[in-house]
């Protein structure tokens, strides 16, 4: 095949972009905005939760380098699946999870991505993440782009003090 893309969110998507970057057969992450009813949001009115959108990365990837299977089992240690209100430090609806599939094949490897994590046991909770169909994406602004190395040490602390790293730690290893 050729470019796809895929869109993730999960909590705050300065954590969501590393993880992903700099990995052959990813073109591109850029943080934004998806999922609601206000054209070109901003920042301020996402974090209002008044817009419907959620923080999101959309990825541009060469699924001949790089799967959309791949980037699911990478999205899934990234999160607290269990967690329907929003992800650690971070809560609201601007701040929940969900994969948006792009196209029908994609939300049929996602459902069974979800099911599969379900029926592992790992997690005591069920699987709250939802499976949504990609609608208009806004790219966030330009300061929250690849924040990690333009705020490296600032991304750390966040990292940490949110609770993230620790949860990865713990149930990822």
């Amino acid at each position: 095949m050729a470019k796809q893309y895929a869109t993730f969110a999960g909590g705050c998507f300065w954590c969501m972009v590393k993880p992903f970057d700099e990995t052959p057969g990813i073109e591109s992450v850029i943080s934004g905005y998806t999922g609601g009813h206000v054209v070109n949001p901003t920042y301020e009115q996402v974090c209002s939760e008044t817009t419907g959108h959620v923080e999101a990365v959309q990825i541009a990837f060469d699924d001949e380098l790089y799967s959309y299977e791949q980037l699911l089992a990478t999205f899934w240690t990234l999160i607290d699946p269990t967690d329907a209100g929003g992800q650690f430090y971070d809560r609201g609806e601007s701040y929940t999870t969900a994969i948006f599939y792009h196209n029908e094949e994609q939300r049929d490897i996602a459902e069974r991505s979800k099911a599969d994590l379900q029926a592992s046991g790992k997690f005591d909770k069920p699987v709250a993440v939802k499976i949504l169909p990609a609608s208009t994406f806004y790219p966030a602004e330009d300061y929250h782009q690849y924040y990690y190395k333009k705020n490296p040490m600032h991304y750390e602390r966040y990292a940490v003090g949110s609770g993230r790293k620790a949860f990865q730690e713990q149930h990822w290893g």
